[in-house]
């Protein structure tokens, strides 16, 4: 059998999609699954050993370009891939339903009343049917589940195993590791200003706990933020930035990972790494809690069909709540 999954971005639903590759490999263990990616986030599948190929195109660049080349010359890369039996799009939206339309096999995908861009779903010939307000991760396993007839359940995703990879990582960071304290990542960044706790209260943290805390960044915004973190706690380091590669053999190493609702902090659940995801204006209903996975919610009322941007209610958590939540996650 021969599939292809449609996950283009971002790197926290791509996280939340590749749950599936298992489940799939476990009904069908011979079958060939490729993933078509943004160029990108192609870092975060690598090494995966239920992947047979990692497609990788660049819609973003012809985004950026406006160039009718660049667009051709995404279109002869689908264009070129082999039959397939399944083609399942799993982002639901236009741009990855249009990337499905140059491509030969039975196309699955979810229901117009199962996304936000509906006319996506006009795209497929297998519909799905999964309320747009349900748990994230449900929402991409039960969409190859039904495709497929996999029969997968929120028990299998409970019992899942490690689906990060990673190798020839760069070794630099475990200069950084600690092997007398814990060793606890901090994910202060994410793409909006209002879903980032505040610098202070993970300073906060830091000195409450007194282990060895680990600051990653991703933009200058960010190191900035790290920096004030490092300056205010002396237990806590800014890391250089890594590539996605190192940034999975970080968090793989980790005791404990605290940070926003966002794609690093994502790796920690995927990868069996205990951790606190962080929410203010989105819903928790992004991701799985287990007995290492906890979350910690502002007290906004959140409408995942409207977030809200301006909703920096996340500040109102206090760091008491998160230390002692963390103590019980590192048993102590």
């Amino acid at each position: 059998m021969k599939i292809a999954i449609v996950r283009l971005s971002a790197m926290g639903d791509i996280i939340h999609s590749a749950i599936v590759l298992q489940f799939i490999k476990e009904k069908y263990p011979t079958a060939n699954i490729d993933w078509i990616v943004e160029k990108s986030m192609a870092a975060v599948l690598e090494d995966n050993p239920d992947i047979h190929r990692i497609i990788r195109i660049e819609l973003k660049k012809f985004k950026k370009t406006k160039k009718i080349t660049d667009l051709f010359s995404q279109i002869k890369i689908i264009h070129s891939l082999p039959q397939y039996d399944y083609i399942i799009d799993m982002q639901g939206l236009l741009k990855s339903a249009l990337v499905t339309k140059f491509m030969t096999g039975i196309v699955c995908g979810f229901d117009k009343k199962s996304i936000r861009e509906g006319l996506a779903s006009y795209f497929y010939d297998k519909k799905i049917y999964m309320p747009y307000d349900a748990n994230t991760i449900d929402r991409n396993v039960q969409v190859v589940s039904k495709s497929l007839d996999l029969n997968s359940s929120s028990e299998d995703i409970h019992h899942k195993k490690s689906f990060l990879f990673y190798k020839n990582e760069n070794k630099i960071i475990y200069d950084y590791l600690s092997k007398d304290k814990k060793n606890i990542v901090f994910v202060i960044g994410s793409t909006w200003r209002s879903r980032n706790y505040p610098k202070e209260k993970f300073v906060e943290i830091s000195n409450q706990l007194k282990q060895n805390i680990l600051v990653i960044w991703g933009s200058e915004e960010e190191k900035a933020d790290g920096e004030y973190i490092e300056k205010n706690s002396k237990y806590a380091t800014l890391v250089p930035r890594t590539d996605l590669n190192t940034l999975k053999a970080l968090i793989g190493q980790c005791n404990l990972l605290i940070g926003n609702d966002t794609g690093p902090t994502h790796m920690a659940w995927a990868m069996n790494i205990p951790s606190i995801t962080i929410f203010g204006p989105t819903p928790t209903s992004r991701v799985y809690t287990t007995s290492i996975n906890k979350v910690i919610e502002s007290p906004s009322n959140v409408n995942p069909y409207k977030l809200n941007k301006q909703d920096f209610s996340i500040k109102e958590i206090k760091s008491e709540d998160i230390v002692t939540l963390s103590k019980e996650l590192l048993n102590e």
